[in-house]
């Protein structure tokens, strides 16, 4: 068609021009209503909060709470019904040397502690999940289990002298001990963090390198953007006792490892597996183990003074009672124990809260690592599905119980947190240079 004879050429232009800016806005629009979420997934999560969800979900509340008091009260009952003392008589009865008594006093106190714990721990472990349909575990395996532990913590005593040399500190300085027992948390807690994955771990779950080689590379190359040496991933048979999901790091230096449950392989789509992969190396790129280490070595010293002055004003006030001596008898380890539990007790608030800030800081890590917010979200909405968590717990439910942040804060924060698209800083992630090295 021929342009009209008095229309210039410079209106044609603009025309066209127009024409053309409008195209592009309209297909920038259609681009971005592709790319955004068409889902609410906070209205997702709370809907799939029901009932039933919501009712386990508080008794898994009241069985937290209560638990902690249940093991303060088994310790007083050793105490007042006279076990403790005849087990001390028993101890020193069989051997002189302290390691002797130590080991034969903590074997009788532990299996005591066991059997008056079997019950609750029944319940909550056992009964509760399988009546929610969450536990896929038969009662000969849970109990198989319960057994292991308790059998793994007596050897643990003998073959590792640790309460022994502790008890020796509490002889020798009945007004010191906590100083010495204070000063090795961080050297024993070391040595247990390298031994978890490789000792303890696999009593209970059986532990296979991963074996979808695709995931496992890109897993290894989001570790390479993360500035990480290649790191053994594994995923662990979970599915044999749960239907939840979940995904940690554990260990440290050699014993260093990534952990997948095969629930969330099954449960969660591969940028979802990414993203939690992303959310557990911010955890290692940020030192978060170090921090969390030293806050609790620094720690001790207040909570084992605090414990110190508990049970001595207990062993003061009910030691003749008990037939307890004073804190240096084999007898009053139950006083010590659940002074212990007392004073953890306290600090929990302040512990979940640090514990919290950690947990978002990986969440802003792993966001910026990806740029996949609806990948993060979508991850938090199936773990409230599929592990029945309440999104959003009441206020004081979370100060006391909730060591990460609420799922429908941890939804709402993926879905808006977005500084790249604004030209803005990352608040933590440092892009590195490619690391290529496997394990």
């Amino acid at each position: 068609m021929s342009r009209p004879r008095n229309t210039p050429p410079s209106q044609d232009f603009l025309r066209i021009a127009g024409a053309a800016l409008v195209l592009v806005l309209v297909a920038a629009t259609l681009a971005h209503a592709a790319d955004a979420p068409t889902r609410d997934y906070l209205a997702e999560a709370r809907a799939a909060f029901t009932p039933e969800n919501r009712a386990y979900s508080q008794t898994r509340v009241f069985l937290r709470l209560v638990g902690p008091l249940y093991g303060i009260l088994a310790g007083f009952l050793l105490l007042f019904s006279g076990l403790s003392r005849r087990f001390r008589d028993i101890a020193h009865g069989l051997g002189h040397r302290l390691y002797v008594r130590v080991l034969v006093y903590f074997t009788l106190y532990a299996t005591a502690i066991f059997a008056i714990s079997l019950p609750l721990a029944w319940f909550e472990e056992y009964a509760l999940e399988h009546q929610y349909g969450l536990s896929t575990q038969s009662f000969g395996g849970w109990l198989g289990d319960s057994l292991k532990g308790h059998v793994f913590s007596i050897v643990a005593v003998a073959v590792i002298p640790l309460l022994s040399l502790a008890w020796g500190r509490i002889v020798a300085s009945p007004k010191r001990w906590w100083v010495w027992i204070a000063a090795g948390t961080l050297p024993v807690s070391l040595v247990a963090i390298v031994l978890q994955p490789v000792v303890f771990d696999p009593l209970f779950n059986k532990f296979t390198p991963l074996r979808d080689a695709a995931l496992r590379t890109e897993i290894l190359a989001l570790g390479s953007r993360a500035g990480i040496p290649g790191r053994n991933v594994y995923e662990v048979d979970m599915s044999a006792k749960t239907r939840k999901i979940n995904a940690y790091v554990s260990g440290f230096g050699a014993s260093q490892r990534i952990v997948l449950w095969d629930t969330a392989l099954q449960g969660l789509k591969r940028d979802e597996i990414l993203f939690v992969m992303g959310h557990e190396m911010g955890h290692y790129v940020l030192g978060h183990m170090w921090k969390y280490l030293a806050v609790v070595s620094l720690g001790a010293f207040a909570a084992f003074w605090a414990c110190a002055q508990l049970a001595g004003a207990l062993v003061r006030r009910f030691g003749a009672q008990w037939g307890v001596e004073g804190v240096s008898d084999l007898a009053a380890m139950p006083v010590l124990f659940l002074s212990l539990t007392v004073v953890t007790l306290a600090t929990m608030p302040a512990m979940n809260a640090l514990s919290c800030q950690v947990e978002h800081e990986s969440d802003v890590y792993a966001l910026e690592l990806t740029h996949d917010n609806d990948a993060g979200a979508r991850s938090f909405l199936q773990l409230a599905k599929d592990n029945r968590s309440d999104p959003e717990p009441p206020a004081w439910v979370r100060v006391l119980l909730y060591d990460h942040p609420p799922l429908g804060e941890r939804i709402r924060f993926a879905l808006e947190y977005r500084p790249w698209e604004k030209g803005e800083p990352n608040r933590l992630y440092r892009p590195k240079a490619p690391n290529l090295a496997v394990n």
